[in-house]
């Protein structure tokens, strides 16, 4: 079954503005969180536990408000897209922890790059000059993040980039399920899936959070579902070419995020390095947009990650 929603690419600019708002006040809680901002640390598998926990919560509450029917979902794509999600969401939160948001939320733009490269084994699909450009100018700004020398190399971004690849396959899953099911269910069946997943990682590691974190992790998954909730529908009601630019400014709200509750000043290696990966990952969206035939890799969820966390 065909899923169509009406075109609207002012409302649809406004949706994904929004939620790359709500994404990077995310990471931010991840690394209050994975710090002993809050009190003493929490584990990267008890932070997404928290972000999938509150998210199905939430959205379970507008399922309910809504009376929205869940029909019969495709049960292989969900699991395998939840996997991916879950997975690459715990590594973006375990490496906000010890980089800079900017730096994290940089590489993981780099999704898109991974999905396209995953693309070509999986699905058949052919790749011309112009996207192995733009995917070869993307992965030198991840290089150029990664800060490849003895003296300045973070262990922690490899984490970033770990996460970049796994949501690059989730992405994978998504453009399988795009169009079959409606905006709601997806995400729905999505957090719920999360959920079990980050329930049964977690109980080896879980230890009682404090008040201000649980209020944290409250707030974490309230805010990734209210983002996903966003991107889903700006992606519904406009060309992906047209709002990826839009996507871009999580890097923005994560460094300014970064800044006022860290001090956190970006060097001129994240500024270089964000620039390339953004110029790559904008020339890919362009030519995907000229590619009519073809569907979209840009996912409306990600946790982020993208976004999502």
């Amino acid at each position: 079954m065909s899923i169509s929603t009406p075109q609207n690419p002012p409302l649809a600019a406004a949706l994904i503005t929004v939620a790359t708002i709500f994404i990077a006040a995310t990471t931010l809680l991840a690394k209050a969180l994975g710090t002993d901002f809050l009190g003493p640390t929490l584990h990267p598998l008890q932070i997404s536990h928290g972000r999938f926990l509150f998210a199905f919560i939430a959205i379970s509450m507008a399922v309910g408000a809504l009376r929205f029917k869940l029909q019969r979902p495709e049960w292989r794509l969900h699991i395998g897209r939840t996997s991916c999600g879950w997975l690459g969401i715990t590594l973006m939160f375990a490496s906000v922890a010890y980089i800079p948001l900017a730096d994290a939320t940089a590489i993981a733009f780099l999704n898109p790059v991974f999905a396209m490269l995953l693309a070509i084994p999986l699905l058949g699909e052919q790749v011309g000059r112009w996207r192995w450009g733009a995917a070869g100018v993307a992965l030198i700004g991840a290089m150029i993040l990664l800060r490849p020398t003895p003296d300045s190399f973070q262990p922690a971004t490899l984490l970033a980039l770990g996460a970049a690849a796994i949501m690059g396959l989730e992405l994978i899953f998504i453009k399988k399920l795009a169009g079959r099911e409606r905006p709601l269910q997806v995400l729905w069946f999505n957090n719920a899936l999360g959920m079990l997943i980050a329930t049964a990682a977690v109980l080896p590691v879980w230890q009682m959070p404090t008040a201000l974190q649980w209020g944290a992790l409250a707030a974490l998954g309230t805010l990734m579902a209210c983002a996903q909730a966003c991107f889903v529908n700006g992606m519904a009601r406009a060309d992906a070419s047209f709002v990826a630019p839009f996507s871009y400014a999580t890097l923005i709200f994560a460094t300014l995020y970064d800044f006022l509750g860290f001090g956190v000043i970006p060097d001129w290696i994240t500024l270089t390095g964000a620039g390339v990966i953004l110029t790559g990952a904008a020339v890919l969206a362009w030519r995907e947009g000229r590619q009519k035939t073809a569907p979209s890799l840009q996912d409306p969820s990600v946790n982020q990650a993208r976004v999502k966390p």
